[in-house]
């Protein structure tokens, strides 16, 4: 098992932790054992597939999409994006946007961002401490101030920024905006839901997200569960809430708040033991 050193950077809104990086120049480094000092693709052939994030955003993030596999391989030579949210703090009044209220047209949609109208047609939610979002490519998106969230997603740092409340970014200059980019890249459509619904249950799995790119299952413990395992190629064990530790044969880390625990199918199936406080914790792979 792998525990990484915390890759911080500090936007224009607030900060992002990226716990589990393969993107090219933010790679993750292997933090203790006897690999320590290893980047994640010196034990990982290939691209590693999943970028894992902890959002702290204290202002609004700008409004954004993300092309799908097809259009960023075609534009940028990589993969798209698809990601999901789980909120695990909220500060009251705190909302997100996610998707389209009305259906608009591309040719609406340049339109209403000239105007600085573009607002007035995407759909807001309140949100609350273990709310979820699923956000596939294509859905407008962003983050509002007071919210502090996970985020699972595709390895890919292409991103379209369709509106930023016309304010400077930390260089004092207006951020660049993809108007022309992100139109093509929109999904248009207005969904019924945009929330994803779930049963909360103890010391049992609940399936948060099942999509071609990533399956994401949420674990609230109070007791030992054993039987997790490094599925085809890995696992991936975040901290949401609480402590525990992690067993695997002679092998065993600790899983914190903020922190993500990389278990090779190769270490096999892997026992929990929260803390006296419980284990509230997200698990992933592809």
């Amino acid at each position: 098992m792998y525990k990484f050193t915390p890759i911080l950077k500090t936007l224009v809104w607030g900060t992002e932790s990226w716990v589990l990086s393969g993107v090219p120049g933010s790679e993750s480094v292997v933090a203790e054992g006897p690999e320590a000092g290893k980047k994640i693709t010196d034990i990982y052939p290939g691209t590693f597939p999943l970028l894992i994030k902890f959002i702290d955003a204290k202002r609004d993030l700008s409004i954004q999409v993300h092309p799908d596999n097809e259009l960023a391989a075609q534009r940028h030579g990589c993969s798209g994006k698809t990601e999901m949210w789980y909120v695990i703090d909220a500060e009251p009044g705190a909302k997100l946007i996610s998707g389209l209220k009305e259906r608009i047209t591309p040719d609406d949609y340049v339109r209403l961002v000239a105007e600085d109208r573009i607002t007035e047609v995407l759909a807001e939610h309140a949100v609350a401490p273990g709310d979820v979002f699923f956000l596939p490519s294509g859905r407008i998106h962003s983050i509002g101030g007071g919210c502090f969230l996970a985020e699972i997603q595709q390895t890919s740092d292409i991103t379209y920024r369709i509106y930023d409340y016309n304010r400077p970014g930390l260089d004092g200059k207006p951020r660049q905006l993809h108007t022309q980019e992100a139109k093509d890249a929109i999904d248009y459509e207005v969904y019924p839901e945009y929330r994803t619904p779930y049963v909360r249950k103890q010391n049992a799995p609940v399936e948060l997200v099942k999509c071609p790119h990533f399956t994401t299952t949420l674990y609230d413990l109070k007791s030992p569960f054993a039987g997790l395992t490094g599925e085809s190629q890995f696992l991936i064990a975040i901290g949401l809430q609480g402590s525990g530790v992690l067993r695997t044969g002679q092998d065993e880390t600790t899983l914190s708040p903020g922190e993500a625990v990389l278990i090779p199918a190769s270490d096999g199936s892997v026992s929990v033991q929260p803390g006296p406080d419980g284990l509230r914790m997200l698990t992933t792979h592809p």
